[in-house]
């Protein structure tokens, strides 16, 4: 239907993994080859004021038809925007994407690596058998796919390039973007808003076929250092000072029930994402999280408090606490302005979609350009299992995600 699934292919067999920490955006060159590679097809396609930053933003726009110069005055500049970087986790090189058509319900062998047999099965993930008679993008059982997230920007230039082949479908003026390191929590710092145009955006960078997000976690991270003291074991007594051991106690002070693994929803969390340590010293970042400002604020509160407990107990120079916001709820900005989410959970069951309007459990873009002054909820790509090797998404449902693109667009010409 939209020329979604080759692109895809392309897209996805680019190593575009991030690293977290680095220095320089993008954080690794596959992301500037996709970058520029995007902005040659951007061009060819025919959009106008195509740009690729030496940082790996590639921007462009189609300008409006909308025959009436009236009603073009009043119809919206819409922003689209995916990122094409993907997760730390698994690796993204040399990914063999692979296209099981009219899936049958069953098991998917996706490889065989180092004797074992990596089978996608609905046994383990049972949403896998909704999918019976579509056609599956699948791995090849050795890294993740890649749909996070460029199934997204698959689906937007296929969205543009149906525009350009059917002049007749009346839209206002599209801007796109197209950005890098959003897994490791750049999101975005570098595109300039007012020069990108757009009066707001959507980011398609979500989940399964319905998946609307307009509220998101509040997020901090917070490192802290352990300075520990070693001395012979054997005469320790009294002397030395295990980072292990005070690293072990701190982190025992946080609730085992608010931890991702024991929370869902609106329930918010805090969760250690790595502890390094020996004897000497010792390193515990941690991320935070919580849908409720308030709340969110009292869990900063309750790491210093922590921190705090420790050094009383061990000596000030034994801990260093390092604590900083990383993005905020688009839904405090949202307010006032819930047309813009309105129209997609409109143009969804216009398509005869089902809203599934959800809290993120995470962030994105769209939440940093938000509190930037650029609106951008989150809408679904399709894809499932994102960040590992069983990840998997549908052809069709990034057709109607690409869909949804363009009934938002329609909505918004009719409505002027």
């Amino acid at each position: 239907m939209y020329p979604v699934l080759d692109r895809f292919l392309k897209y996805v067999t680019y190593d575009t993994q991030s690293v977290d920490g680095a220095d320089a955006v993008p954080s690794t060159p596959g992301q500037l080859t996709l970058a520029k590679a995007l902005g040659e097809e951007l061009r060819a396609l025919g959009l106008e004021g195509v740009e690729v930053t030496d940082q790996a933003y590639v921007t462009a726009a189609l300008p409006s038809n909308v025959k009436d110069p009236e009603k073009r005055k009043k119809v919206p500049s819409i922003g689209f925007i995916a990122h094409m970087d993907t997760a730390t986790e698994v690796t993204g090189k040399d990914v063999r994407p692979r296209v099981v058509k009219n899936y049958d319900g069953g098991d998917i062998l996706l490889g065989e690596h180092d004797g074992e047999k990596v089978v996608l099965s609905p046994r383990d993930f049972s949403y896998l058998a909704d999918y019976k008679g579509q056609d599956l993008v699948v791995t090849d059982g050795r890294t993740l796919l890649g749909a996070d997230n460029k199934a997204g920007i698959a689906e937007i230039a296929g969205g543009v390039e149906y525009l350009l082949r059917h002049p007749e479908f009346e839209h206002g003026a599209v801007k796109i973007a197209f950005t890098p390191d959003e897994e490791v929590s750049h999101l975005a710092k570098l595109l300039d808003i007012e020069k990108f145009g757009a009066d707001f955006a959507y980011t398609l960078d979500g989940g399964p076929v319905g998946e609307v997000c307009w509220e998101n976690f509040n997020a901090a991270g917070a490192t802290v250092a352990v300075k520990g003291r070693a001395v012979h074991p054997g005469k320790a007594k009294g002397l030395m000072f295990s980072a292990v051991t005070m690293g072990q106690e701190l982190n025992a002070l946080f609730p085992p029930a608010e931890t991702p693994a024991a929370t869902e929803g609106y329930e918010g969390y805090y969760h250690c994402i790595s502890f390094q340590a020996t004897t000497e010293s010792a390193v515990l970042k941690y991320i935070i999280r919580d849908h409720d400002t308030p709340r969110f604020e009292e869990r900063k509160r309750f790491m210093e408090r922590a921190v705090r407990w420790m050094k009383d107990k061990y000596g000030e120079d034994r801990f260093t606490l390092t604590m900083r916001d990383q993005y905020r709820n688009m839904a405090d900005k949202l307010k006032g302005h819930e047309h813009i989410v309105e129209t997609a959970l409109e143009a969804m069951r216009g398509l005869g979609i089902e809203p599934k309007v959800i809290p993120m459990r995470g962030g994105t873009d769209g939440a940093a350009l938000s509190w930037r002054g650029l609106l951008t909820p989150n809408l679904f790509t399709g894809g499932h299992n994102y960040h590992g090797r069983f990840e998997f998404i549908s052809v069709q449902a990034m057709e109607k995600a690409t869909a949804v693109m363009l009934k938002i667009l329609e909505s918004y010409v009719r409505k002027a």
